[in-house]
């Protein structure tokens, strides 16, 4: 069901083959993943996991958001916590994995895609990657580990790329903490057929890698540390409205279109994830959001619908203002 698996040589590599969807991810793929790690964890010929996407836009666009919506619509909580409990595990499965799991996020890697690349112990980016978690361009949160993840970003980004939304380039991932090597495209066949004979992973994603070119994150943290280290999201609008650069004022019109519920709570999940012990902890605490969210927020039908299946780009997000 969308999802290939093969051992080569020893690396088991796991492929997800819904390249019309970006490789969004639905249950039946989520347990096709679950499926041979569980196989390959005791099998002593597989030495290495290798996890990739098939087609040239991207590794995984995420979840299957369309799914959600209709069970949203629908009333299916029951769906829609089976889908969640079964993605973070195998999120946590992956950080947790008792061998070395190699993710090349190559293209379009966001969501549910940076729940399974992210948590991999090497995290191999190309100069085509775009890296997100857009969640509340839908009137969601980000979850999947991805408030873990950003919550140990340098400064303040983890606020700003969560709350804005703003996908990352291969430099601005790795200096975000997102992904760890850049490797040019070309070179992707030549470092899964390395990874199969090679006993040592990180040696062969080292010498297929470059330098990656400065982060415009990195030349940018002044401004988002300064604005995105205010108490609530009114007065982080507030500080970006009163910044001189372009960009803030550009961040500050992010936030004002965006629904205020998916914000203020997306902030506080951030900063909590700061004081928690580790990624399962995270889950839960994203687990409890993102069902508070299906089952009780009008926020994320309408974003869906306004993004995905009307199309028309006018959400409407009650309660509509910040305050």
């Amino acid at each position: 069901p969308h999802v290939r698996t093969v051992v080569d040589g020893h690396a088991g590599r796991i492929t997800l083959d819904r390249p019309r969807a970006i490789n969004a991810v639905d249950l039946g793929m989520l347990q096709s993943i679950a499926d041979a790690l569980d196989e390959w964890e005791h099998d002593p010929a597989v030495a290495v996991v290798v996890l990739d996407g098939a087609g040239e836009r991207g590794f995984c666009a995420g979840g299957d958001v369309r799914t959600l919506y209709d069970q949203v619509v629908a009333g299916r909580a029951d769906e829609t916590a089976t889908f969640f409990r079964v993605e973070y595990a195998v999120d946590a499965r992956i950080a947790e994995y008792a061998k070395p799991v190699v993710a090349l996020a190559d293209g379009i890697t966001m969501g549910g895609g940076i729940g399974l690349a992210g948590h991999a112990r090497l995290r191999v980016v190309t100069e085509r990657s775009r890296l997100a978690m857009p969640e509340t361009r839908i009137g969601f949160t980000p979850d999947v580990g991805g408030t873990w993840l950003l919550s140990r970003a340098p400064g303040r980004l983890g606020e700003y790329l969560a709350l804005t939304g703003t996908a990352m380039d291969a430099a601005d991932a790795i200096f975000a903490g997102l992904a760890d090597h850049l490797v040019p495209s070309e070179r992707l066949a030549e470092l899964t057929a390395a990874l199969a004979v090679e006993p040592d992973p990180a040696a062969a994603v080292e010498w297929m890698a470059v330098p990656p070119p400065p982060s415009a994150l990195a030349a940018q943290q002044p401004w988002i540390d300064d604005a995105f280290s205010a108490d609530t999201v009114a007065e982080i609008v507030e500080r970006l409205r009163a910044r001189p650069e372009d960009a803030a004022s550009a961040a500050a019109r992010v936030l004002e279109e965006l629904s205020p519920t998916a914000l203020a709570v997306t902030l506080a999940a951030v900063r909590r994830a700061r004081t928690r012990p580790d990624l399962r902890a995270v889950l839960a605490q994203e687990y409890g959001l993102v069902m508070w969210f299906a089952t009780t927020q009008p926020n994320l039908a309408d974003g869906i619908r306004a993004q995905l299946v009307d199309k028309d780009r006018s959400p409407r997000w009650p309660p509509a203002g910040l305050a």
